[in-house]
Formats: C-alpha cells, sequence, structure tokens
C-alpha cells in the first residue's frame, strides 16, 4: 500500500538539511530503485522553486510500503530525523486516484 509522509521542518532548517541531503537523498534512490517511490521533495518557503536562504518548511514522500508500521520505521530512521531538521513527522495511508 501507498503511504504519505509529511515532515515539518524546525525554523531555520536550512544549514541541517544541507549536512545531512547526501544520506537523505541515499535513502530515497533506494526507494526509487526497488520501484517503490512515487514522488518525493521539499516544500519551499516562499513562493519559489528555488528559495535560496529562504529554505523550505517540511517534504513530502509517497511511497509504497508493506504496512504503515514499516512506513513508521523508515521515517523515523530518516537522517534528517537524526540531524534535527524535522520537528514533526506524520506518516498515512494514501490511495492514489490519478493519474
Amino acid at each position: 500500500m501507498l503511504y504519505a509522509i509529511y515532515s515539518e521542518d524546525v525554523e531555520n532548517s536550512l544549514p541541517l538539511r544541507k549536512q545531512a541531503r547526501p544520506a537523505h537523498v541515499e535513502r530515497l534512490k533506494a526507494l526509487l530503485e526497488q520501484g517503490r517511490l512515487i514522488i518525493a521533495g521539499p516544500c519551499p518557503a516562499i513562493d519559489n522553486e528555488d528559495p535560496g536562504e529562504a529554505g523550505f518548511t517540511g517534504s513530502i514522500v509517497i511511497a509504497e510500503f508493506s504496512d504503515i508500521h514499516a512506513a513508521q520505521s523508515w521515517a523515523d530512521s530518516d537522517p534528517y530525523v537524526a540531524a534535527g531538521v524535522y520537528s514533526k513527522v506524520t506518516v498515512k495511508p494514501y490511495k492514489q486516484v490519478l493519474p
């Protein structure tokens, strides 16, 4: 089943994000290679694809996991969690309708 993982950043998270980004992206690439990743990306803090120093307010990942516990465990193990980037992580079942 698919799960949506919505993570909210702490204030001024950009320096923390930059430090942990390589490890964070590697985990996402592994999901992609397994054919389990639907979409992933950050939420810019301003209305611009490249927010520069404004940084990001959170991230969204939609991926396939065996159950909600597996999705939560994966989310809890994110390098951004360990680095203190996220203040809150929410995992919910997701049903893709389109496309």
